[in-house]
């Protein structure tokens, strides 16, 4: 049966246990950012402040997620977690009580980054012990572990802004803020303590040097743009999206719009994890980044709710199989020993391309309407497709000599 293929998968020793703690950790991360939102302006009153520190959280985790996943393919996730965690709650701790007491911008501003620095990766974490499990013959399997990857996170974040959102509503906004960071807690303890599937670590410094070479090669490098532009396209999405609906006076559609894109991706990331797909990963990426670009032109002229919905729907699809594979092609291209590094990259350079685009968009918006932030996001889909296109082509070229597939004599 084809969903024999992540039963199979979560059969392996351990692999339940690490996945669903992660996955727990990971909705409390999917909490955090709305959290603090929720947090800030219920003491303050202020969407002026709450986004001051939400965006200092925001880029204290983007430049010190590659930091902490250094130290942790360094000396390994049970060593690493537990005081990273510890701070984590000490920095939350500070942000509820600065909050609490009404002290200057600056303080909750810095607690708030300190909050961002101090939160760990879990995804990464736990596409890491995947990597580490599925070698050798069984690294066939690491597609379809990723695609259960994929799944965990969309409903991550399709669930945790909704569950923090009725909690903070509900009453004192603090308690979303303090079950997220449970969660997180929580979780990331109980990765920790199981060493069994952690990733080995080494003790050669000189295989650590030429693992952190490997973050440096073409191939990576590749991966990096990919997810930056995706990160791109979700940012100038998030506010065209919004804007569309606004425009059709209907802005209470965004939400549901949003979902519909959302679980159109979960389907589309079950579906291509339950079978092995034959074609060369850098080519199915190629297909996909183009499939989503071709799929964005019909943004600028869909003229209904319902139509926009569609659209979303089919450029979801895409999704879920150009992150499996961006991860895939990850996996082989870096040295496992800095696998870690290389997973939290991927997820800085999609939070970065996120948030420049969702300011570019915003002015975009303001002087040509939504149509002005689809033209961000269909750019940035034609360049992942451009650059993919280009990967999959220079692997074809190694392999046949040239940049040009074989000539066949005419007979």
């Amino acid at each position: 049966m084809p969903s024999a293929t992540y039963r199979t998968l979560l059969r392996i020793p351990g692999a339940v246990a690490f996945f669903l703690t992660a996955t727990t950790g990971r909705l409390g991360i999917a909490m955090t950012s709305l959290g603090i939102i929720w947090l800030v302006h219920g003491r303050t009153g202020s969407y002026a402040t709450a986004g001051l520190v939400t965006g200092a959280f925001a880029v204290a985790e983007a430049l010190a997620g590659p930091q902490l996943a250094r130290l942790t393919d360094r000396f390994g996730q049970t060593r690493v977690l537990p005081p990273v965690l510890l701070a984590h709650a000490g920095a939350v701790t500070s942000l509820l009580a600065l909050v609490e007491s009404g002290s200057p911008h600056a303080l909750p501003t810095a607690a708030g980054a300190l909050a961002g620095a101090t939160i760990p990766q879990l995804g990464a974490l736990s596409s890491a012990r995947w990597s580490a499990l599925l070698r050798g013959e069984r690294a066939e399997a690491l597609p379809t572990a990723f695609a259960l990857e994929s799944l965990g996170n969309g409903l991550c974040y399709l669930t945790g802004p909704a569950l923090v959102t009725a909690v903070a509503a509900s009453g004192d906004p603090a308690h979303g803020m303090v079950l997220a960071t449970s969660l997180v807690v929580g979780g990331g303890l109980a990765l920790a303590a199981q060493g069994r599937t952690a990733p080995a670590t080494t003790a050669d410094a000189t295989r650590r040097r030429r693992a952190g070479r490997s973050l440096l090669r073409p191939g990576f490098a590749v991966q990096v743009g990919v997810n930056l532009v995706l990160g791109l396209h979700f940012g100038a999405m998030q506010v065209s999206v919004t804007a569309f609906a606004a425009q059709h006076g209907a802005a209470d559609a965004a939400a549901p719009l949003y979902a519909v894109s959302n679980c159109a991706g979960l389907l589309a990331g079950w579906l291509y994890g339950l079978r092995r797909w034959r074609g060369a990963p850098r080519a199915q990426l190629s297909i996909a980044s183009a499939w989503l670009a071709l799929n964005c032109l019909p943004l600028f002229v869909a003229d209904s709710i319902p139509v926009m919905g569609l659209v979303l729907a089919v450029t979801g699809l895409a999704i879920p199989p150009i992150l499996v594979l961006s991860s895939v092609l990850t996996t082989a291209a870096v040295d496992r020993a800095a696998l870690t590094q290389a997973f939290t990259w991927l997820n800085s350079a999609s939070a970065a391309g996120s948030a420049g685009a969702a300011a570019l968009s915003g002015r975009a918006v303001d002087v040509y309407g939504a149509n002005g932030g689809f033209a961000i996001a269909s750019a940035a889909t034609a360049t992942m497709a451009a650059l993919a296109a280009a990967h999959a082509r220079a692997a074809w070229g190694r392999r046949t000599g040239s940049g040009l597939p074989p000539h066949r004599p005419m007979r």
